[in-house]
Parts: C-alpha cells; sequence; structure tokens
C-alpha cells in the first residue's frame, strides 16, 4: 500500500496528531555499496523521531517500566521514493496519531535535503503486562493519562 495522504484515517472531533522533526545526516556505516542508504536503516530512522515523540508525550521506557507495561511493534511498513545518498541531511518527522484504542499509530516521513518525500512508513504498538504478558483490551492508565493531555491540547503548545 503506498501512501495516501496518510496511513490512518482521522475520524472528526479526532485531536490533531503529535508529531516532532529529528535532522540528520547519513553516515558510512548507514549505506550500501552504491552509497546510498541500505533499506534497512529506515527503521532506524524512524527510531530515532519516534524515541523523540514519546519523549515529548511522556512514554518513555522509565514510565513503561514504572507501569509494568510494554508496547511492542505489531506492524511496520516503509514506502520508499528517493534513495538517501551518503553524507546528505535529512529529515525525519514522526507523527502520533489518534487512536481509542490501546495502540500507538504512528506515522514517519524523511525528506531529503532538497525537501522531497524520501520515505514514508507507520508502526503501529500494542500494549501488554510485562508480568502477565496479556494484552491490554482497554488504553492502560499511561497511555490514559497521555491521551487526556493530547485532547487538552498540551502537546501543540
Amino acid at each position: 500500500m503506498r501512501r495516501r495522504k496518510h496511513y490512518f484515517d482521522a475520524l472528526p472531533g479526532d485531536p490533531a496528531p503529535v508529531a516532532v522533526e529529528v535532522k540528520r545526516k547519513l553516515r558510512f556505516s548507514e549505506v550500501d555499496a552504491l552509497a546510498i542508504a541500505w533499506h534497512g536503516r529506515y527503521l532506524q530512522f524512524f527510531e530515532d523521531a519516534h524515541t523523540e515523540l514519546m519523549r515529548k508525550v511522556g512514554l518513555t521506557y522509565e514510565n513503561y517500566g514504572k507501569s509494568d507495561i510494554g508496547a511492542p511493534i505489531v506492524q511496520c511498513h516503509v514506502d520508499y521514493y528517493i534513495p538517501l545518498v551518503l553524507d546528505e541531511e535529512f529529515t525525519v518527522r514522526a507523527s502520533l496519531c489518534w487512536s481509542d484504542g490501546a495502540r500507538l499509530n504512528v506515522e514517519y516521513l524523511i525528506l531529503n535535503e532538497k525537501g522531497e518525500t524520501a520515505a514514508t512508513g507507520y508502526t503501529v504498538q500494542m500494549f501488554f503486562h510485562v508480568r502477565t504478558h496479556e494484552p491490554y483490551l482497554l488504553t492502560p492508565p499511561l497511555f490514559e493519562a497521555c491521551r487526556e493531555r493530547w485532547r487538552k491540547g498540551e502537546f501543540h503548545a
């Protein structure tokens, strides 16, 4: 499925996505023999922005640990458009999209130094209790507190 405008549909009344951007330069260790970004590195680029996004909304590993919650990725997808080249500066944008379910839907956009779309993608994470390994069917309190702050507009200030 090539990216449409967004991977996750927003319903009327849903809060706007929360987003962060991370700027990087493509390093030698991240390219293949053609001096372009190796396809497997794009998930690492997503993770760089994802980490900052989760920090912004308070869903850090520290807070997960205090709450006995895990949120493994259960689905990921990448669409490639224009290759990134060695030493090129690029921007990765991660956007947390609203969901009423006990899940994290994150969209990613990678722009090359000309501002062109190099890649897009998404991840889906589901919550589970780390000791019992039982999935959360209802939103865990940690994420519900995050969504409450989100509804109040705290992440868009």
